[in-house]
């Protein structure tokens, strides 16, 4: 499982989950509901909140299972 991808687009930036490396620490779900959602398959839908606050949270993951790729400088957070 540790080589797994997944990629959720919403045409402005991409979230990046590596199941692998996730640490289960639930920072993504509980905030930012609308857009993780374990109980739902798929589990992240980036088209649920702006883009700015899926950046934010994103940002919050402290194992690195999810990052951030912008979609028009393609640059890696």
């Amino acid at each position: 499982m540790s080589d797994i991808v997944k990629h959720y687009s919403n045409g402005a930036v991409t979230v990046v989950w590596k199941p692998g490396l996730c640490a289960h620490s639930e920072n993504c779900w509980r905030g930012l509901a609308s857009v993780f959602n374990p109980g739902k398959k798929p589990w992240i839908d980036v088209t649920a909140s702006d883009t700015e606050s899926i950046i934010a949270q994103v940002s919050k993951c402290p194992s690195g299972a999810l990052s951030i790729e912008r979609e028009n400088k393609g640059s890696q957070e």
